[in-house]
């Protein structure tokens, strides 16, 4: 066997046992799959402590819709995931194959050769040698041909050894691939209904005034809530109090944005269209793909990390200085309690909302709100 080809085939084998980029991704995304089913369950959980109303029973759905969701994602990358180790372990027997043809067909020319040497087989041509020198040469040649047809066996016979273990790992995928092929369907039609269920509730509340004019009280009181949780929060003291390079304050107008998309709604106070009801918007909503990362828009400490009533998964940062940013609306919260975030680090991604994805903005000097629009270096339209 040339020493090339040793090489190239060696290689394969140890690149086929480790870790492809892809299953690396794979594997990473699996793992904030599982991440957000963690989050999703312990929403659940915290729900059945609220008072109930539409928003809880809609956020219920909503949950057990995005359960789902989350679980049908993770049955069809576990899928495409057998699916490439299949794939993979087919072109390693192709491979294996490909090199068992090889040697066998390196063999025969070595039996044709002797089956023309005839039956002196190798001293046929040992007879013609006029020196022991060269006698010695050519000794040395056939043990070193023997050794060499020996190793051709041999490496033939773990070859087909290592051809019979792909083959049992083969039928194994291709089990666990059926029984995920079935799992994965099965789930794609639980999400199904799960949608049309959320979508029939959410008919249903557009087409019923007393629900609409029930959420925005709903609605009214959670943001009441959220202001004394605030005040609360603010309140206590904390000696270890976040104190930037920077100081917030200077930073009106530079702040970068904490996701790319369109304004959904802006700060201020809003008149419904239909019902006449005012509400206080105390920051930006902002329209972006659900899942798109969320960055800090200035360095800061993490002061809360929890999923808050309506509000789901909700990152607040402090600035120092008694500023503070909100991020509400979160698919998943990537931080906890404490950490510090430089700008521009991810805390979270955009997660769904009554009128689809959303990230809730917003920044507070103490309790009062400021519009968010008016620290940033460019504007939300």
């Amino acid at each position: 066997m040339k020493l090339p080809r040793l090489l190239c085939l060696a290689a394969g084998i140890i690149l086929s046992a480790q870790p492809s980029q892809d299953s690396v991704q794979l594997r990473g995304r699996l793992s904030e799959i599982q991440a957000r089913l963690t989050q999703v369950d312990r929403q659940l959980e915290a729900l059945t402590k609220r008072r109930r109303g539409i928003l809880v029973e809609l956020q219920g759905i909503t949950l057990q819709t995005d359960r789902i969701r989350a679980q049908a994602e993770g049955a069809k990358l576990k899928l495409d995931q057998t699916q490439a180790q299949i794939e993979t372990i087919r072109s390693q027997q192709v491979g294996i194959q490909r090199e068992i043809r090889r040697l066998q067909g390196d063999i025969r020319k070595q039996v044709r050769w002797m089956q023309a040497v005839g039956p002196w087989g190798d001293f046929g041509f040992m007879t013609n040698l006029r020196t022991f020198e060269q006698y010695l040469v050519q000794g040395r040649y056939l043990s070193w041909w023997r050794n060499r047809e020996r190793t051709r066996l041999t490496r033939i016979q773990a070859l087909n050894t290592d051809l019979q273990r792909q083959e049992a790992a083969l039928q194994e995928a291709q089990k666990r691939h059926a029984t995920e092929q079935q799992e994965s369907a099965r789930l794609a039609e639980d999400l199904g209904f799960a949608e049309k269920r959320l979508n029939g509730f959410l008919d249903g509340v557009r087409q019923d005034e007393a629900r609409q004019k029930a959420i925005q009280a709903e609605l009214a009181e959670e943001a009441i809530q959220l202001e004394r949780m605030l005040a609360s929060l603010l309140s206590r003291a904390r000696p270890d109090s976040f104190s930037p390079q920077a100081t917030f304050a200077s930073l009106a107008g530079s702040l970068p944005r904490p996701v790319e998309g369109t304004l959904a709604r802006s700060f201020g106070e809003h008149q419904h269209p239909k019902y006449r009801t005012r509400t206080m918007q105390t920051g930006l909503l902002i329209q972006a793909p659900a899942g798109t990362p969320v960055q800090a828009v200035a360095e800061g400490r993490v002061v809360f990390a929890d999923f808050y009533q309506s509000y789901g998964p909700m990152v607040i940062l402090e600035h120092g200085g008694g500023y503070y940013s909100l991020y509400t609306h979160l698919r998943v919260a990537h931080v906890a309690k404490g950490q510090v975030l430089r700008q521009g680090d991810v805390l979270g991604t955009v997660g769904e909302t009554l009128d689809g994805p959303r990230l809730g903005f917003e920044i507070r000097q103490q309790t009062q709100a400021q519009d968010p629009n008016r620290w940033l270096k460019v504007k939300y339209r």
